[in-house]
C-alpha cells in the first residue's frame, strides 16, 4: 500500500494507521511505560491522532490523547494550557502523571482510551478507562473535522534532536523492539474504530509505518482477546541506529 502521509525526521516515529475513510472515531488500550529521555526539549509519547486535512500544509484538523513524558514542555502546548478543550470531569487530571507504569518482566500497566463524535451536536468527547468521560472538543474549534475524520494512527512518536551528531536514545514505549514481545515490548491492543452509526468495530484495513526500523519498529497481528493489536517502540541510538 503507497503511503501518502509525510512524516519528517527530526521526528520519528512507529504508527499504525487506517486508510482514507469516514471515521467518527476511535478506541485502543495503551501500555504505559515511563521512557527515557536524552535531552530535555525531546519527548517521547503513545497516543492516537484523529486526523481531516491537508497533510502538505497547515491545514490539518487533529485530536490527539494518550501519554507522553514532558507534557510538550518544548514543544507546543498540550493539556489544557490550549484552549478548546472543554474538560467535564474534575476527577481525571489532565497532564499528571500516570501511576504505575509498566516494567520489563513484571506487571504490564494499559490505559484505556476513546475518542467519539456526537452525532447531535458534534463535539468530540473522550473517555478514559471503564467509559469514565473526560470532557470534549467543541464542534467550532474545526474544519474538516467538523463532519467527521478521515485517518486515524496509533503509535509513537519522538524528537530526535541529534544533540550530538547521533540518533537520539530517547526511548519509544518501553525502549525495546517488537520481537521482544509481551512484557518487554509496549503494546496498543483492541484497536477500533467508531462508524456513522457510532457503533464501535474491530479495525481490520490497517498499515504500519515506522521511517528507521533500525531505531523503532512496529508489527501488527490479530487474536480473539486483543483483537486487532501491534508491538512498537524500541532503544534509539544503538550500533544499527546512527
Amino acid at each position: 500500500m503507497a503511503m501518502s502521509i509525510q512524516h519528517f525526521s527530526p521526528i520519528p516515529h512507529a504508527i499504525a494507521y487506517t486508510g482514507a475513510q469516514e471515521v467518527y472515531g476511535a478506541k485502543a488500550t495503551i501500555n504505559v511505560w515511563d521512557p527515557s529521555i536524552q535531552v530535555v526539549n525531546e519527548f517521547s509519547l503513545s497516543q492516537i491522532w484523529i486526523l481531516s486535512g491537508s497533510f502538505d500544509g497547515s491545514d490539518l484538523n487533529s485530536i490527539e490523547a494518550g501519554w507522553q513524558t514532558d507534557s510538550y514542555q518544548a514543544t507546543g502546548c498540550y493539556n489544557l494550557l490550549c484552549s478548546g478543550f472543554v474538560q467535564t470531569n474534575s476527577r481525571i487530571a489532565i497532564g499528571a502523571a500516570i501511576s504505575p507504569a509498566s516494567s520489563v518482566s513484571e506487571n504490564q500497566y494499559d490505559i484505556t482510551i476513546l475518542i467519539w463524535k456526537d452525532p447531535k451536536l458534534g463535539n468530540w468527547w473522550m473517555s478514559f478507562g471503564d467509559n469514565t468521560l473526560v470532557g470534549y472538543w467543541p464542534a467550532e474549534l474545526f474544519k474538516h473535522l467538523a463532519n467527521h475524520a478521515t485517518m486515524v494512527e496509533w503509535g509513537g512518536e519522538v524528537v530526535n534532536t541529534r544533540a550530538n551528531g547521533e540518533h537520539t536514545s530517547t526511548q519509544m514505549g518501553s525502549g525495546h523492539f517488537v520481537d521482544d514481545g509481551f512484557g518487554k515490548a509496549s503494546y496498543f491492543r483492541n484497536l477500533e474504530i467508531v462508524g456513522a452509526d457510532n457503533s464501535l468495530s474491530s479495525v481490520h484495513d490497517m498499515s504500519t509505518l515506522a521511517e528507521n526500523t533500525n531505531c523503532y519498529n512496529i508489527k501488527s497481528s490479530y487474536n480473539n482477546l486483543w483483537g486487532t493489536y501491534f508491538y512498537y517502540g524500541g532503544p534509539g541510538n544503538n550500533p544499527q541506529c546512527r
